[in-house]
């Protein structure tokens, strides 16, 4: 075999090393043994983007850094969570001159957060109107898992509650059910471009009609190191209710999010519903919801027609005058749920009647009444595959959900130690097939601070996890809800030695 082929298999390993992409694969049913041709690594280097936490002079938003402990890793690497640059005249940003923003003090601006070591946390903190984006990079040892919570809590006024989000890995698409345009809502779509040169992405906005005509949301370019949030009702002449957006890439890379803002129910941040699928799992409803609204959004030719399910902590229930939804192709569909969890732990399932037809999905979950209410978003998710994890979990006020749609299951949760102190626990807990488990958590030996919580499948059916953080403020139940879908810590990458002998025949 000549060189030219050998670095090309090298390369093409190294290559999904870096990126931590996995390819899924179906068993190979030719008699051959594919156990042997591929080995699941840990990643070499990840990236992961906070948009700007808030509008308000009263926000005070924290930041939290996890890596899991893995093994395979080396004891090389570094990780940084930096505030995404602006573009200067000479077309350079502060990333490209390899410098720190000027503090406005005579000094450099530090990074908001640097992780010492996996396995323990580590906090930052932002106050005000002004706290920008960021854009993070974790390489070595802290890449395999790595996560970042955004939490911002905002006492008075627009936007009042606790806000939280997982930064997220830049892609090239995004849906997000549950946007509105209503006139008691300001929805924002912040887009965060990590690289060196400009991303253009449009923002398609669909109603209950369908597809909405605009313009606006064409070609938007987002600067290099740079993020750019678009007012939602600005794309569009009539207010919406329920909206899903659609934000794809043309050029580049970004991360993506919606922050939904209400005058009156407080507000929080949207992530995106997993990719379509003809099934999806909204984990996580909050025991006490006094008001849970269902949107869904089929994206391709064909009508969805879906059953609606709650998984409780005693089994599958179908909620009296919403067993079934029917969602026209292109268009988005609602349905309001009430209080359907009614004081138990409680997920959403969605199957379909017949075909499956691909759908994506999200809830929008109100607790409090009157006028001490909040709001927070459920999108769909994924399974967790190896493991998930959740950061900025405190001694009060966390609360982890884990279904089983399917099969029972097997699932270790570990708490890590505090990012002040402390040491990690853990515990197993089986869940029921087709039921919802609100756990009691593991604690941390003599915690100090915020503790990271990650999830294991370790045997049975497929697992789906969120975790809920909530603050009582004024007699408003603040709170916020982040799904846990597998952290891709790990990357399938292809055995050069079976390659070279495959090649050689």
């Amino acid at each position: 075999m000549n060189r030219t082929t050998v670095s090309l298999i090298a390369g093409v390993a190294a290559l999904a090393a870096v990126t931590g992409f996995a390819s899924m694969s179906e068993p190979d049913t030719s008699g051959t043994d594919t156990a042997k041709a591929a080995a699941q690594l840990p990643v070499e280097r990840t990236s992961l983007l906070c948009p700007a936490p808030s509008t308000s002079d009263l926000a005070e938003t924290a930041y939290t850094s996890f890596t899991p402990v893995a093994e395979g890793t080396g004891d090389d690497g570094a990780a940084e969570l930096t505030a995404a640059g602006e573009e200067s005249a000479d077309g350079k940003t502060d990333a490209d001159k390899g410098d720190k923003k000027d503090d406005g003090k005579g000094g450099k601006e530090k990074a908001v957060l640097t992780p010492k070591e996996p396995g323990k946390p580590v906090t930052g903190e932002a106050s005000g109107a002004e706290s920008p984006a960021l854009v993070g990079t974790a390489e070595g040892r802290f890449a395999p898992g790595w996560t970042v919570q955004e939490t911002t809590e905002i006492a008075a006024g627009s936007g009042r509650g606790l806000l939280g989000t997982n930064c997220t890995a830049p892609d090239t698409e995004f849906w997000f059910p549950g946007a509105s345009t209503a006139k008691e809502r300001t929805d924002y779509a912040h887009l965060t471009n990590p690289d060196d040169s400009a991303a253009v992405a449009d923002i398609e906005l669909y109603g209950k009609d369908g597809a909405l005509k605009s313009t606006v949301g064409e070609g938007i370019q987002i600067p290099p190191h740079s993020s750019e949030a678009v007012l939602l009702s600005t794309l569009v002449d009539e207010p919406q209710t329920n909206l899903t957006v659609h934000v794809t890439v043309r050029s580049g890379r970004v991360a993506a999010a919606v922050q939904a803002i209400d005058d009156k129910l407080g507000g929080d941040w949207l992530g995106p519903s997993t990719d379509p699928a003809g099934s999806l799992v909204l984990p996580g409803i909050p025991k006490d919801a006094t008001s849970v609204r269902l949107v869904a959004f089929a994206p391709g030719d064909a009508d969805a027609d879906l059953k609606v399910r709650l998984a409780s902590p005693n089994g599958p229930i179908t909620p009296a005058g919403n067993e079934t939804l029917h969602i026209k192709a292109g268009m988005t569909a609602a349905i309001d749920l009430g209080d359907v969890t009614r004081g138990e732990a409680g997920s959403l399932m969605l199957t379909p009647t017949g075909r499956p037809t691909p759908v994506v999905a999200a809830l929008k979950v109100t607790r409090g009444k009157g006028d001490r209410q909040e709001t927070a978003f459920i999108p769909a998710t994924g399974p967790v595959d190896t493991r998930a994890t959740a950061a900025d979990n405190r001694s009060k006020g966390s609360t982890l959900s884990l279904v089983a749609p399917g099969r029972a299951a097997k699932v270790k949760v570990t708490a890590s130690a505090g990012s002040g102190g402390g040491t990690a626990a853990s515990k197993t807990y089986t869940v029921k097939g087709g039921t919802t488990q609100n756990v009691e958590l593991p604690v941390p030996g003599g915690l100090k601070g915020t503790y990271a919580l990650t999830v294991e499948p370790q045997s049975g059916g497929p697992v789906y996890a969120a975790r809920m953080l909530e603050e009582a403020s004024g007699g408003v139940p603040m709170f916020t809800v982040q799904t846990l879908p597998d952290d891709r810590g790990t990357v399938e990458v292809p055995d050069a030695a079976q390659d070279l002998s495959v090649l050689q025949k």
